[in-house]
């Protein structure tokens, strides 16, 4: 009998020590719902940390969208383009470039090929050159570079380094004109690059046709 009794004792014992660290390891895990090493846990991720993490991870990325969604200036208020005016666009680049219209149009359709930072620079740069206020004028210079010029940009425009040479100079002290340089090499780019592909583009064609339609009606 006293045989049996030890050996049901021991037992008792040993299932004991079996469920401890078990017990343990579920007490410690809930101890650290707080932390980010629950992000190994199998458990339903909506009582521990992964929720927390993946919803300041969701918080961190709308704020960056916020961000450069108030970074991008809206388009230019201008009345809707003329038939006569599309038309000419046709013509040269400079005349495309010449309306808000005209500028609003291009813009949209350098959205899609993901390059409307090069109008945004330039429209910066002429914003820039109305300024005759030296503090407003050293400032804007200052919001350029690091938007535009800035490597650390996700809207930087591809200049060489020439004239990355001539703006570091030009930032010792801005002017209206510290840009002036890259202005227009990325007014020749847009001229030779993203203006002929824009003359072929959908964009292009349903405004034209549009407008030809309603003058056709009229």
């Amino acid at each position: 009998p006293m045989g049996s009794e030890r050996m049901e004792m021991r037992k008792r014992q040993m299932s004991t020590a079996q469920e401890t660290p078990g017990t343990a390891q579920a007490q410690h895990s809930t101890g650290n719902r707080g932390s980010n090493a629950c992000c190994f846990c199998w458990c339903c991720c909506c009582s521990c940390s992964c929720l927390t993490v993946r919803n300041q991870d969701e918080e961190r990325a709308r704020t960056s969208h916020e961000l450069q969604a108030e970074g991008i200036p809206n388009c230019e208020e201008s009345p809707a383009p003329t038939l006569e005016e599309v038309n000419a666009w046709a013509q040269s680049f400079d005349k495309l470039m010449l309306t808000p219209a005209g500028r609003n149009a291009f813009r949209e359709f350098l959205r899609t090929e993901f390059s409307e930072e090069n109008m945004l620079f330039w429209m910066a740069c002429e914003e820039l050159k109305q300024e005759s206020n030296k503090s407003v004028i050293e400032e804007k210079a200052r919001l350029i570079y690091e938007d535009y010029i800035s490597i650390l940009s996700p809207k930087e425009v591809s200049l060489d380094s020439r004239v990355r040479e001539v703006i570091n100079r030009n930032m010792l002290e801005p002017s209206q004109h510290t840009f002036d340089d890259a202005q227009l090499q990325i007014y020749t780019l847009m001229h030779r690059d993203s203006y002929p592909r824009f003359m072929n583009s959908a964009i292009y064609k349903d405004l034209l046709r549009s407008l030809s339609e309603k003058s056709i009606e009229a």
